[in-house]
């Protein structure tokens, strides 16, 4: 009841004057509205150069430099790792070829064969991956050549040289989908894995026993060059780099890049935190010290508080409540100076911005987080001037009266 009624009267204390209640508000706004626009500024540009980075799958691939042997095994081993995405193997480059051709056009494409399976970062969003030995995915490019779209059929054919003679063979393929223009510039197709080794035992000689295709039985083992490998984020390439590194295997990632933005997000995160620390601080001095001195000008009326039978720890709430009013109100007007701020910003250079891209821009956790660290500020300031006010005497007011 009586922490009630300290509630009670420093509201009616806090509205009463309302000109140095507002004049703690604007100084707090005066602070915290710069700050939320500088680290709506960082979060916006930084935050929009790493989602680019981790929405390109390019930036996640890892690829290994010259010609390996990995065996099925060591590739399955290595894909159970929890940073990597996607791992597919890779077979010769010079047997993943094959030429194809369709009913809607005169051009015979001789398109590269790229192994894929479920999950491939660069068919995200395909609905039908390619699977088992008649079903592809073509790249853009290719599909506008041949003048096809998803559900139409293709026939794909190569040739070899075997003991003697020259044999060529077909393939119907059907177009499962069409692969974004981002996914492969050049004419290509996405296959599965079973495709490409099918191709390559044809052109070495082996028969494909599925395909009707005749020739030497192929080896029991099979060895792949070469593989396609993904990490499962950005922060996961570095990782990988150096474990591949550590088993002998040379590669090329951008971790370079991805260094760079991290690095320049570390240090403008330095920069914006020492501000914001400065920031603080000297508000939180300023309202303490301000607040220090109300009590000491209201001494009388604290002290006629404790006459009438309220306790110690009652008056320490009195200044604490009003610091809280400030903060409160304070971040309220911080946040009306940051949305004019950022809608001037945003419109100001929205001719350079994709559709839908914002530089200056907050999400509602780091509102909430202005919120408390404000509040959590404001109020230990205020401890300070309610630890004053705790060494009022009730008899400071009898003398008064």
């Amino acid at each position: 009841m009586r922490l009630f009624k300290i509630l009670r009267l420093a509201t009616r204390d806090y509205r009463h004057e309302w000109q140095m209640s507002g004049c703690f508000i604007l100084a707090l706004a005066a602070v915290l509205g710069p700050m939320l626009v500088l680290f709506g500024l960082k979060f916006g540009i930084v935050g929009g150069m790493i989602d680019q980075l981790i929405e390109d799958p390019a930036n996640r691939e890892i690829r290994p430099v010259g010609s390996g042997r990995y065996d099925a095994v060591w590739l399955d081993r290595f894909r159970k790792r929890p940073d990597v995405a996607f791992l597919v193997a890779r077979t010769r480059s010079i047997a993943a070829t094959l030429q194809l051709k369709s009913r809607a056009s005169n051009r015979i494409l001789n398109a590269e064969m790229i192994p894929s399976a479920h999950g491939d970062p660069l068919l995200e969003g395909i609905a039908q991956p390619p699977t088992g030995l008649h079903r592809v995915v073509l790249s853009s490019n290719a599909a506008r050549k041949l003048g096809v779209e998803p559900g139409d059929h293709i026939d794909g054919s190569l040739a070899r040289r075997y003991r003697g003679r020259h044999e060529r063979v077909h393939l119907d393929l059907e177009v499962a989908d069409v692969a974004p223009p981002a996914a492969f510039p050049r004419d290509g197709a996405f296959v599965d894995l079973v495709l490409l080794e099918a191709l390559e035992d044809f052109r070495d000689g082996h028969a494909v026993p599925a395909l009707g295709w005749s020739g030497s039985p192929a080896p029991d083992q099979r060895h792949y060059p070469s593989f396609r490998l993904y990490a499962r984020s950005i922060y996961d390439v570095a990782t990988i780099k150096q474990a591949l590194n550590d088993a002998g295997i040379d590669v090329r990632t951008k971790a370079a890049d991805i260094e760079l933005v991290m690095k320049m997000d570390r240090n403008l995160s330095t920069i914006y935190w020492a501000i914001a620390i400065i920031g603080l601080v000297g508000f939180s001095l300023s309202l303490g010290a301000s607040l220090w001195a109300n009590v000491d000008r209201k001494r009388k009326e604290l002290s006629v508080l404790r006459l009438v039978g309220f306790r110690t720890g009652d008056i320490v709430w009195f200044p604490m409540i009003q610091a809280f009013y400030t903060a409160t109100l304070g971040w309220v007007l911080a946040i009306g100076i940051y949305r004019l701020a950022a809608l001037a910003i945003n419109d100001m250079l929205s001719a350079q911005l994709a559709d839908g891209q914002q530089v200056c821009v907050l999400l509602p956790k780091h509102y909430l987080a202005a919120l408390v660290v404000t509040v959590v500020a404001s109020v230990a300031a205020a401890a300070l001037a309610g630890m004053r006010s705790a060494r009022i005497e009730p008899s400071e007011g009898l003398r008064e009266i």
